[in-house]
């Protein structure tokens, strides 16, 4: 399990996160949900060792994060980060994504036929199939976050971080891929824009504004007006149409 304690982060002169707390159970989703500069990104930095808080402390199964090697925190905790660079990167899709099972080997010991073949599993469950000996600089925006996304679930931690998955992607692939992280079953823990994304998939939500986590429960215990409308700054309703809920933002008409 992995667990944040009263997190406090400074930048410079800036406080960027003031006492959070947060942890995940087994097979839950959880969303971060919040505006532009509310703390998000910093916060899932702090939870995979990016960052290191000012104050509080990251636990993997009661064990400190600073206090295991960096092995074995990528073998508890697989990262799909906003800004991974893959630019000028000359590798092929397959080789890419095979090296989320670097964490399983030495330093010294080649990947095995089994890699291989979770490599290629990996390709298969985000659409993939037939891209392994592309260029990953030959692949669009959306295909290459899908290609990340392939080498976090070939890495096979139990804790999954995503910072905003959906980014670059089209409708279609937004849902497919977070019904897939919902399908995959691990500790999991997204950064999501779209909060009507986020009420879909997630099973917990916290809600950062200004560095502080004001609000967390599950989908429907958060996202209500009353709620939302105070950090947002912008009217919210909340719609049906049957078989799922969503939101709506601004006046009507």
């Amino acid at each position: 399990m992995l667990a944040a304690t009263d997190l406090h982060l400074r930048l410079g002169a800036a406080d960027v996160l003031s006492g959070a707390h947060l942890s995940t159970r087994p097979a839950q989703v959880v969303g971060l949900i919040g505006p532009n500069g509310s703390g998000k990104s910093s916060l899932l930095r702090c939870l995979y060792g990016m960052l290191r808080p000012s104050r509080g402390a990251v636990l993997i199964d009661d064990a400190a994060i600073g206090s295991l090697p960096q092995r074995a925190v990528a073998r508890s905790i697989a990262v799909v980060a906003q800004d991974a660079a893959t630019d000028g990167i000359e590798i092929t899709v397959g080789e890419f994504v095979l090296l989320g099972r670097h964490v399983h080997r030495g330093d010294h010991q080649g990947f095995t036929d089994d890699d291989r073949l979770i490599a290629l599993d990996a390709l298969d469950l985000v659409s993939l199939t037939g891209f392994a000996d592309r260029n990953l600089g030959e692949l669009s925006g959306g295909e290459r976050q899908r290609a990340m996304i392939a080498r976090c679930i070939a890495q096979r931690s139990p804790v999954v971080l995503l910072d905003e998955p959906t980014n670059h992607l089209d409708i279609r692939y937004q849902h497919e891929i977070l019904a897939l992280v919902r399908r995959l079953g691990l500790e999991t823990i997204v950064v999501l824009h779209d909060l009507n994304l986020a009420s879909r998939y997630c099973d917990h939500l916290a809600l950062l504004d200004g560095g502080r986590i004001v609000h967390q429960g599950t989908p429907d215990d958060v996202l209500r007006s009353e709620v939302l409308e105070p950090v947002y700054g912008i009217e919210v309703r909340r719609l049906a149409d049957g078989r799922h809920s969503y939101l709506a933002f601004g006046p009507v008409g």
